[in-house]
C-alpha cells in the first residue's frame, strides 16, 4: 500500500495546473468597479467578455478563460474582505433569496474573511450544492424532469433562456464542465486538499450566485413567473439507520489520534479529518458529513488503486477519462473485467460494502451523498443520528488500518463495541433486507385480524350454502396439507401434527426464516429478478390484509347501526366467512416467499430453462395475489370469487410433493 506520507497531490498535473496555478498567470489588478455597479448589481457583460472561445468551432476555451478571469476573481476577493458584515448583508442579503438557503451564503461571506483553508473548501462544497438546487428550481420554470447531473443542468436550454448562454458559460468555466476548474466534483469526490483550492473561486462564485439573483428578479418580473422551490429530502425511519452506538467525547478523542496514524488517511487531506470531526462535537451534523465523504472516497480510493495496481487511478482524471469513484470501487468487477480487489484488501468486505451501498447507493436508503451534494437536505436540521453513522463507520476503518502499535487505542473499551457492530452489520436497503422487512410487516397486520369486530357465529352461519362453513374448512384442510409437504425445508419442531397452521405460519418461525444471513453483495441478475416478484407478492399481501381490516371495521360499523341493505348483509357474512381461511393462506404465502428468499441464490444457478419456469411459477403467485387485491378491495367485495380462486390455487400447491419441484410443475 502506498504510504500516505509519499502522496503530496490527488489532483493530476493538467488538473493541478489549471486550478492551483493557470488563474494566478495574469498578476495586473482589476478594478471592481468594472464588475460592479454603482448600486452592488454585478455588471455581466463586463464578466462575460473574459470568457473565451475557440475560433474553430465557437465552444467555450477553457485555458484562456481561466487566465482571463483570474484577476477579475482576485478583485472580487479583496472587495468582499473591505466589507463588513452588516455591509455585505445590506447589499447582497436579498440576492440570494432564491437560493432558499441565504445563511449558507452568509456564512462563505464570514469564511472568506479568516481564509482558514479546510472551511473555505467546506463552504464551497456547501455553496456549490446549494446553487446546484436552486439552478434546478429554475430550470422547472421552463421544463420538467430536472437534469440530475450539474453539467446537463448548465447546459441546458432552459437556463440559457433565463440567464443567458453567455452567463451559463461564465458559470461552466468554475463549475460543471470537466474541461474548466471543475471546483464542485474535485472537491466532492476528495480530489482537492484544503490548500489547492484558492480562496478567489469561493469569492467569485458567491459573487455570482448574487448576479444570478438579480437577473432572475429581472426575469420573473418580465415574465410575472414565481420560482417554487422543491420540498427537501427527509430522512424517514431514522432508527433503521442505527447501526453504531452513540460517538462521545472519549471515542472522538481517540478517533483523533486514530487519525494522525492511520493508513486511511492521507497526509494531505489530514486537516479535512480533523474539521469533520470538531464539527461532529460541535453539533454541525452536515459540515461534519460533508468534510467526511469525500475523505471515506480518497482513502478507499487508495485501497483500491493499491490493491488493484493502478497508482495513476489515485489522480483525478482529465476530461477525456473517467473518476475513480464509489460506483466503480464498489464493483465486483474493474473496467477490464478483473476482479476488483478491494474487497478482498477490505477483509470484511461484506460489511464496509454493505454500509457503503446501504447509505450512499441503494435506491431505498437515505443515500446521502447524493441528497447532500446535490442540495436536496436542509443542512441547518441534518440530524444527529446520520452522522452518527458516518463517522462511526470512519473510525471503524481508520481503526482497521492503523497500525499493530496502535493496539491499545484499536482494543480500547469504548472502540470494541464500535469495531464489533462495524464487523456483524447487515445490509438494510437491499432489495433483499428490504423484502425481508416488508415480509415481517404483512405478518404483524395479518395477526391483528383475530382482533377484529366480528358478529357472533350463529349469525355468519345464517346464510345458505354456507351452514357449517364447509367450503372454509375444506380450504383450511388443503393448506394444512401443504404446510405438511414444506416442513422438512423448515426448522425442526415446528409444526404440530394437531394444528399445523398455527404452530408453523406463526411471525415467530417467519422472523427467524428471515435472520437467516442471505449475501446481498454483488447479487447476480437473477436473484434481483427473483426478488423484485416476491416483494410484489408481499406487498399484495399486504395490501389484501389492510383491505381486510379496514373493510371489516367499516362493515361491522354499518351492521350496528343497522344502515346495511340486505345484500350488503349477505355479503358481510360471506366476507366473515371468508377471512378464516384468508388469514392462514396469506400466511402461507408469506411463508413460501419467505423459502424462497431463504434459497434464492442456489435456485438461481439452475439452469436457463428451469429458471425461467420457476421465475413463471412465481409469477403466477403473483398474479393470485393481485387478483386477491381486486376481489377483496371495498369496490369489489367479490368473497365466493374469493373463495373459488384460492381453491385453485391450493389445488396445484397440493399437487407438489416436493417443494424443489415446483418450477417444473405449477408453471403448467
Amino acid at each position: 500500500m502506498a504510504l500516505p506520507d509519499s502522496v503530496t497531490t490527488c489532483l493530476s498535473q493538467p488538473v493541478h495546473y489549471a486550478i492551483c496555478k493557470l488563474g494566478f498567470e495574469k498578476t495586473d489588478t482589476y478594478d471592481i468597479n468594472n464588475v460592479l455597479s454603482g448600486n452592488g448589481e454585478v455588471c455581466w457583460h463586463a464578466v462575460t467578455e473574459h470568457v473565451c472561445y475557440l475560433e474553430s468551432d465557437q465552444s467555450v476555451d477553457y485555458i484562456r478563460s481561466i487566465r482571463s478571469l483570474g484577476p477579475v476573481c482576485e478583485s472580487v476577493n479583496l472587495y468582499f474582505k473591505s466589507l463588513t458584515k452588516e455591509q455585505f448583508v445590506f447589499q447582497y442579503a436579498s440576492w440570494f433569496h432564491w437560493t432558499n438557503c441565504i445563511q449558507v451564503f452568509l456564512e462563505v461571506f464570514d469564511v472568506l474573511q479568516y481564509i482558514q483553508a479546510t472551511e473555505v473548501a467546506l463552504g464551497l462544497m456547501k455553496l456549490t450544492s446549494c446553487l446546484e438546487r436552486a439552478l434546478g428550481d429554475v430550470y422547472l420554470l421552463k421544463g420538467s424532469d430536472c437534469p440530475f447531473l450539474l453539467r446537463d443542468l448548465l447546459a441546458s436550454e432552459q437556463l440559457a433562456d433565463v440567464f443567458g448562454q453567455a452567463v451559463m458559460n461564465v458559470l461552466r468555466v468554475f463549475i460543471g464542465s470537466p474541461h474548466g476548474l471543475n471546483l464542485r466534483n474535485v472537491l466532492w469526490h476528495g480530489f482537492a486538499s484544503p490548500q489547492e483550492i484558492p480562496a478567489k473561486y469561493c469569492a467569485m462564485l458567491l459573487f455570482l450566485t448574487a448576479g444570478l439573483g438579480q437577473l432572475l428578479q429581472t426575469y420573473l418580473l418580465q415574465t410575472t413567473g414565481v420560482l417554487v422551490h422543491r420540498p427537501y429530502v427527509n430522512f424517514i425511519s431514522l432508527e433503521e439507520l442505527d447501526a453504531f452506538p452513540d460517538l462521545n467525547n472519549e471515542i472522538l478523542s481517540i478517533a483523533e489520534e486514530l487519525v494522525k496514524l492511520s493508513r486511511f488517511v492521507l497526509k494531505i487531506m489530514l486537516p479535512f479529518w480533523i474539521a469533520a470531526l470538531t464539527a461532529f462535537k460541535q453539533s454541525r451534523y452536515a459540515d461534519s458529513v460533508i468534510l467526511l465523504l469525500p475523505q471515506l472516497e480518497v482513502g478507499l480510493r487508495l485501497l483500491f488503486t493499491t490493491s488493484n495496481k493502478c497508482p495513476n487511478r489515485l489522480l483525478t482524471a482529465e476530461s477525456s477519462a473517467l473518476y475513480t469513484t464509489f460506483d466503480e470501487m464498489l464493483a465486483k468487477h474493474l473496467d477490464n473485467g478483473e476482479v476488483n480487489q478491494l474487497p478482498v484488501v477490505l477483509e470484511e468486505p461484506a460489511m464496509a460494502s454493505d454500509f457503503l451501498w446501504d447509505f450512499l447507493n441503494h435506491q431505498e436508503g437515505p443515500r446521502i451523498r447524493d441528497h447532500l451534494s446535490h442540495g436536496e437536505i436542509n443542512l441547518e436540521t441534518f440530524p444527529r443520528e446520520v452522522a452518527n453513522q458516518i463517522v462511526g463507520f470512519a473510525i471503524s476503518l481508520l481503526c482497521r488500518f492503523s497500525d499493530e502499535d496502535m493496539f491499545s487505542l484499536k482494543e480500547h473499551m469504548v472502540i470494541k463495541p464500535l469495531m464489533n457492530c462495524a464487523s456483524c452489520y447487515q445490509s438494510r436497503f437491499h432489495p433483499i433486507s428490504r423484502l425481508k422487512k416488508q415480509v415481517v410487516e404483512c405478518m404483524k397486520s395479518i395477526h391483528l385480524w383475530p382482533e377484529l369486530p366480528t358478529l357472533p357465529e350463529e349469525q355468519v352461519q345464517k346464510i345458505k350454502g354456507l351452514e357449517g362453513n364447509t367450503e372454509a374448512d375444506t380450504l383450511i384442510l388443503m393448506i394444512s396439507e401443504v404446510i405438511s409437504q414444506l416442513q422438512h425445508y423448515m426448522p425442526q419442531n415446528c409444526c404440530s401434527s394437531d394444528d399445523p397452521i398455527n404452530s408453523v405460519l406463526t411471525e415467530r418461525l417467519l422472523v427467524e426464516l428471515c435472520d437467516t444471513r442471505i449475501c446481498t453483495l454483488y447479487s447476480p441478475r437473477p436473484v434481483l429478478e427473483v426478488v423484485v416478484v416476491l416483494r410484489r407478492i408481499s406487498a399484495q399481501c399486504h395490501q389484501v390484509s389492510q383491505q381486510v381490516i379496514a373493510g371489516a371495521g367499516l362493515r361491522y360499523t354499518q351492521w350496528l347501526n343497522k344502515t346495511l341493505r340486505s345484500r350488503q348483509r349477505h355479503n358481510y357474512r360471506r366476507m366473515l366467512n371468508s377471512i378464516k381461511f384468508l388469514s392462514p393462506v396469506l400466511r402461507l404465502i408469506l411463508l413460501l416467499t419467505t423459502l424462497e428468499l431463504v434459497s434464492v441464490h442456489s435456485v438461481c444457478k439452475k439452469n436457463p430453462s428451469d429458471y425461467q419456469q420457476y421465475l413463471k411459477f412465481l409469477k403466477s403467485v403473483l398474479q393470485y395475489t393481485e387478483n386477491l387485491v381486486t376481489y377483496t378491495s371495498p369496490e369489489k367485495n367479490k368473497w365466493d370469487e374469493t373463495m373459488e380462486l384460492t381453491k385453485k390455487t391450493l389445488i396445484k400447491l397440493r399437487k407438489i410433493n416436493d417443494r424443489k419441484l415446483m418450477l417444473m410443475h405449477l408453471a403448467t
